[in-house]
């Protein structure tokens, strides 16, 4: 493809990927036979209405109506894409070190339990590590689970923090997590520092466990900070305590050097106040403490937010983000700069599909396209004054050096002093009354808080970038179990669709604001949980119809037929096609496929009921957190990819779905050897039958041969065999 550079001079340039012709009259004529589809259903519906399948073919109408409206929708993906290249050199030619701003960067953790300490503070050591004045970091962690574990676990990160931070930049350590440096196996140096700055690092690990195991920190630990008396003081409790708030490096003292006598980071620890009868807001509500708290301490223009999972993988990654708020030309109006989220423990083919290659590298570098990328919470970094509210100006390139200057008036302050004024700004009740949560920080009252931020910045006027390096600037933890997986897009697609019913609809939110295009990128994803019904409805009523000998579908001989073999074989190939440009292997695009048609089977469909049911009042707003901690058993499971299923109720629609098409299978192909007319009349219900058991395989495999722990539990397969008896005998009867 030609690629078009839209920027000679400037920090950054953005390519336009040229050629899309030739897949414009691709879609084109995807389009056209979508619409001879509906022709067909239209004009060809069972006149009787005591016609049995009259309804079954109804039914099919509408869902291949939405499926070709969720289609087009689906082409803002597609239709153009963008890419963005830095220039760090230029960067630091044209300000020097001295003139790049200062960062703040946020570090969530909610559960020490699911997101244990030690994984914690590798994330929080590495971005402590940037390739970035030391002296301009401040690197806070929000605690939602208030664990003294964890506290003691960063109190080991800050002394720790001093022979790290030199030791990385000395033999430019990539990547500067601990843990995934030391686990290289190749390109680490063999000198006596290295072996000091390992045993150091094992020694604090060995202290971490021990203190984990044992459930309590030695004496003579807690005597060294007195942030340890903040839960022996007074009563503690997840849902139950007061703000604390500590500063464990405080980065604009002249004293506090590493140990080659360098500025250090900032290091603050927050767990901000928790009262059950005030809502606390899940994860929006930390970042809006966080900004708070931050403003107060630091005050950094730039905003770096990242998961406690997903570590930095390249030291450079705040020198590039630079490059685009600091462009002279095309800067002044960026909000953020959104990263892919990438993951370090994936499997060889991606039996899970977590990497959604096709995601990262061609649709959301086409909504990008469309004027701005979607804001996924990790991995995004954003001017402050966008979070707190700001509107576009047509004049506001010196907002660094303004708030340079309010940061010097702060970094006089008595640090003492200074945690008591800031733990004001995290108390449950500061919010009361104020536009936190609507106007400023991240919005409140949506799963996927994120989103509807990112919206509401771009609607006031500001840009976003999606920025895709060669080197992947963060990598995380992905589920490693099925059933974690569909959980985590349960989270997910619940939180989007409940955008699509809320005020901040792309579609009415964003009308007039921003183009009509990037309203259709976002609903793409929006939409994910009410396709679950049309998928269901065709998974289910043409394989019943084929157990009764009812033809839906057009005879191979009818030039009716063309249509939907068209889209179908189209649809496939240029699927693939796409897939492996992307860098899939074959096979992990074929896990990709079977992954989609369980996550849109069972996670989009409860996700669709919960979001119902919020409309009539009967649920509300829940949060949950994937756990990041996995058996033995489980892990050699997953590295030699065999699927983890288990007793989780979504597993009995996936094994239904299977066994139903299953035993259709057999029907249809028992149609064929009696009938003379069989393959005439059943050719594409037999082979979506095929396609649906073809991809089931390891679930047949889980229910029927395997022995291990992570089968199908027996309740689970008896389940999923009494409801298709059920079936099959209501559609033969």
């Amino acid at each position: 493809m030609a690629v078009q550079s839209e920027s000679s001079n400037g920090l950054f340039e953005t390519k336009v990927i040229k050629g899309h012709t030739g897949y414009r009259a691709f879609a084109l004529t995807i389009f056209v036979n979508i619409c001879l589809i509906w022709r067909y259903r239209a004009t060809h519906v069972p006149k009787s209405c005591t016609e049995p399948h009259r309804w079954a073919w109804l039914g099919l109408f509408a869902s291949e109506l939405w499926f070709g409206l969720f289609w087009l929708i689906n082409q803002s993906l597609r239709w153009t894409h963008v890419y963005h290249h830095t220039f760090k050199h230029k960067l630091l030619q044209r300000f020097g070190e001295d003139g790049l701003p200062r960062v703040d960067i946020f570090v969530f953790t909610a559960d020490p339990t699911i997101e244990p300490s030690f994984m914690v503070i590798n994330t929080v050591l590495s971005v402590m590590a940037y390739n970035y004045p030391s002296e301009k970091l401040s690197v806070y962690l929000s605690d939602d689970g208030v664990s003294i574990f964890t506290f003691y676990a960063l109190f080991e990160a800050s002394i720790f923090a001093k022979h790290w931070i030199p030791f990385c930049n000395k033999f430019r350590v990539e990547p500067r997590s601990p843990v995934a440096y030391f686990a290289k196996k190749s390109g680490l140096p063999s000198d006596d520092e290295f072996e000091t700055i390992k045993r150091l690092y094992e020694d604090m690990k060995d202290r971490i466990d021990v203190a984990i195991s044992s459930g309590r920190i030695p004496e003579e630990i807690r005597e060294q900070h007195r942030g340890f008396l903040e839960w022996s003081s007074r009563p503690v409790t997840k849902g139950d305590h007061s703000t604390i708030l500590q500063i464990l490096i405080n980065g604009k003292d002249s004293n506090v050097v590493d140990v080659e006598g360098n500025a250090m980071p900032t290091l603050v620890y927050l767990a901000r106040e928790k009262r059950p009868h005030y809502p606390h807001n899940f994860k929006a509500g930390a970042v809006n403490a966080l900004i708070r708290v931050s403003s107060e301490i630091s005050n950094a223009p730039v905003i770096l937010s990242v998961d406690c999972d997903m570590y930095s993988n390249d030291p450079n990654t705040l020198r590039d983000v630079m490059c685009f708020f600091m462009d002279e030309e095309n800067g002044h109006d960026i909000a953020f700069v959104q990263y892919a989220q990438k993951f370090n423990n994936i499997s060889k083919n991606d039996v899970y599909g977590n990497m959604s290659k096709v995601v990262t590298t061609v649709e959301h570098s086409g909504v990008d396209a469309q004027g701005g990328s979607i804001f996924s919470g990790t991995g995004s970094l954003h001017r402050r004054a966008t979070l707190c509210g700001m509107k576009r100006l047509e004049n506001h390139n010196h907002e660094f050096n303004i708030e340079m200057d309010q940061q010097k008036q702060i970094s006089s302050s008595n640090v003492a002093e200074l945690e008591e004024r800031s733990k004001v700004l995290a108390n449950c009740a500061y919010e009361l009354n104020t536009q936190w949560g609507q106007e400023m920080g991240l919005k409140y009252g949506c799963p996927v808080e994120d989103v509807i931020t990112g919206l509401a910045i771009q609607c006031r006027g500001w840009r976003s970038v999606y920025y895709l390096p060669e080197r992947s600037a963060f990598l995380g933890v992905a589920p490693i179990t099925l059933a974690q997986g569909l959980i985590q897009f349960k989270r997910w697609s619940e939180g989007l669709f409940q955008i699509f019913f809320s005020k901040y609809c792309p579609f009415i939110y964003g009308h007039g604001k921003i183009k009509l295009g990037l309203q259709m990128g976002y609903s793409a994803y929006l939409l994910w949980a009410p396709n679950s019904l049309p998928t269901l409805y065709y998974l289910i009523v043409p394989s019943l119809c084929l157990i009764k000998g009812i033809p839906l579908f057009p005879k191979m001989s009818s030039l009716w037929f063309l249509p939907f073999a068209y889209v179908f074989i189209a649809k496939n190939i240029y699927g693939l096609v796409e897939g492996l440009r992307s860098g899939n292997t074959l096979t992990s695009w074929w896990n990709l496929e079977r992954i989609w048609l369980m996550r849109t089977t069972t996670s989009f469909l409860f996700s669709f009921i919960e979001v119902v049911m919020k409309q009539f009042g009967l649920s509300q707003n829940t949060f949950t957190i994937t756990a990041k901690v996995v058996d033995d058993d489980v892990s050699k499971r997953y590295e030699q990819e065999i699927m983890e299923f288990g007793s989780s109720p979504m597993f009995i629609i996936t094994g239904s779905l299977a066994l139903l098409n299953l035993l259709s299978l057999f029907y249809g192909l028992k149609q064929v050897f009696l009938g003379s007319e069989g393959i005439e009349l059943f050719a594409l219900q037999i082979i979506l039958c095929g396609l649906v058991v073809a991809i089931n395989v390891p679930v047949y495999e889980a229910m029927f041969v395997r022995k291990d722990r992570g089968r199908f539990s027996t309740n689970i397969t008896f389940a999923s065999i009494a409801i298709v008896s059920v079936l099959s005998l209501i559609s033969l009867y």
